[in-house]
């Protein structure tokens, strides 16, 4: 298999490029190879959700310690996102993916080396800090394969990215479940991963493709930043993939913390929810590309606040399979919500492109710059909502011995995105102002049909 390097041609956009010249053939298989990294990457980030469930009294480190410790984890996998973003630009997706891949070998085998009783709480959290390289993987693989796919299966190829890559965090939980269940350490788990990294950069070498046409722009990640619209879709998506994270990383540690669980008992049910909410993520990005993600991500903050104000009863009757239940009903729901949202991102530059009056290639090609810069900042800014939640977590076990007050403030936020969506993107003077999304249906919407 010949090495593959730099695609100086690419124009998505082009029907006749995409379905004659084998520019779909090319993108689909650089996507099915950044969901393999992306995967491992999401899998390092979290592991720590699982790490601590092998932590008996004999680590000596308390549940609020627990708390911290992922809480960690998240804070770097957010920054981390927003450097990766451009390091696609810089130095290209298939050399990145390259280099990306391989440095999760660093975390994992600081991990190896160290995870036993006796080790200080300070090198649990040094090697915490370092697993945040998978959360930049996110970043730079969705940066990558926005540049691959034309518009009007953006929605879709996010999506399966997101999804395919969300997928890590169950699948490393369920690997742990599996060790645990055994009666393995946590050294087998990190032992089962140290190859599976090296297989992912291995075939980002010889499958994926680096694109030629794509560009760091300062001058797009300024405008980006100014551009209140990123800020809107980073705060819904700190509501939508900051819960999903955040929830990643807390679900096992809640069930042993307030219902007593045994680690095998909380590893058991600890996967469902990440599984079931990462395989529902293309779903979201499919309904937004038919319906409009505005209407989709509006009415799943409903669902999502109507999930959480049954989780704050069952916690407050310390009911768990009804607690259970409605956690699982809450992934689901950020699953679909982190479809929906992201589709919405590259739509709204791309609209905007037309109100300027540009149409064609130097519309789409405007829509990809804005797009690619706005990306990373509201992939970071809605990973940190993930550290938000640990550490609401930790205070609220801290203080009261149970997660009922921080499950409280997290359904205030769900209203609050839900208003925001309505005030900016559906309410009907808004949607007057200016075109905002395109679906496969209609290349151009308002902002009632975003």
């Amino acid at each position: 298999m010949a090495v593959r390097s730099w695609i100086q041609r690419w124009d998505p956009e082009d029907e006749t490029f995409w379905s004659q010249e084998g520019g779909e053939k090319v993108a689909r298989r650089n996507l099915a190879f950044s969901i393999l990294s992306e995967h491992i990457g999401f899998s390092i980030w979290t592991l720590w959700s699982v790490m601590v469930l092998f932590m008996g009294p004999e680590y000596g480190i308390d549940p609020a310690g627990k708390f911290f410790l992922v809480s960690m984890a998240t804070l770097v996998g957010a920054v981390a996102r927003v450097p990766y973003t451009f390091a696609v630009a810089r130095f290209g997706g298939r050399n990145w993916t390259i280099f990306a891949a391989s440095l999760l070998l660093i975390p994992t085998v600081a991990a190896f080396a160290v995870m036993e009783p006796g080790t200080s709480y300070t090198t649990f959290m040094v090697c915490a800090l370092l697993t945040g390289v998978g959360g930049g993987n996110f970043a730079s693989s969705m940066t990558n394969i926005n540049s691959f796919f034309p518009l009007r299966k953006k929605g879709w190829a996010l999506g399966l990215n997101a999804g395919g890559g969300n997928i890590g965090v169950p699948v490393v939980q369920l690997a742990g479940l599996a060790v645990i269940g055994a009666s393995g350490g946590p050294r087998v788990l990190l032992g089962i991963y140290i190859p599976l990294i090296a297989v992912s950069a291995i075939c980002a070498a010889l499958f994926m493709d680096n694109l030629a046409t794509v560009k760091n722009d300062t001058g797009a990640a300024k405008e980006a930043v100014r551009d209140p619209h990123t800020w809107i879709m980073a705060f819904l998506y700190v509501g939508t993939f900051g819960s999903f994270i955040g929830y990643s990383f807390a679900f096992g540690l809640v069930l042993q913390t307030q219902f007593g669980r045994t680690p095998l008992q909380a590893a058991s049910i600890t996967f469902i929810g990440p599984l079931l909410g990462s395989l529902i993520r293309p779903v979201g990005g499919r309904l937004a590309d038919r319906f409009g993600g505005a209407r989709i991500t509006l009415w799943n903050f409903v669902g999502m606040a109507a999930a959480t104000a049954v989780v704050v009863l069952a916690s407050s009757q310390k009911s768990l399979p009804l607690f259970t239940t409605a956690f699982i009903a809450l992934f689901v729901l950020t699953g679909l919500g982190n479809g929906s949202t992201y589709k919405m991102i590259p739509g709204i530059f791309q609209a905007k492109a037309a109100a300027r009056g540009l149409a064609g290639e130097e519309a789409a090609a405007y829509g990809r710059r804005l797009s690619g810069a706005s990306m990373g900042l509201i992939g970071a800014v809605g990973a940190l909502g993930g550290l938000g939640i640990n550490l609401a977590f930790r205070q609220s076990f801290q203080t009261a011995g149970t997660g009922t007050a921080a499950f409280v403030g997290f359904l205030v936020f769900y209203a609050a995105c839900f208003a925001l969506t309505w005030a900016v993107y559906l309410r009907r003077p808004a949607a007057a102002e200016a075109p905002v999304e395109a679906t496969e249906a209609e290349p151009r919407l308002s902002y009632a049909e975003v």
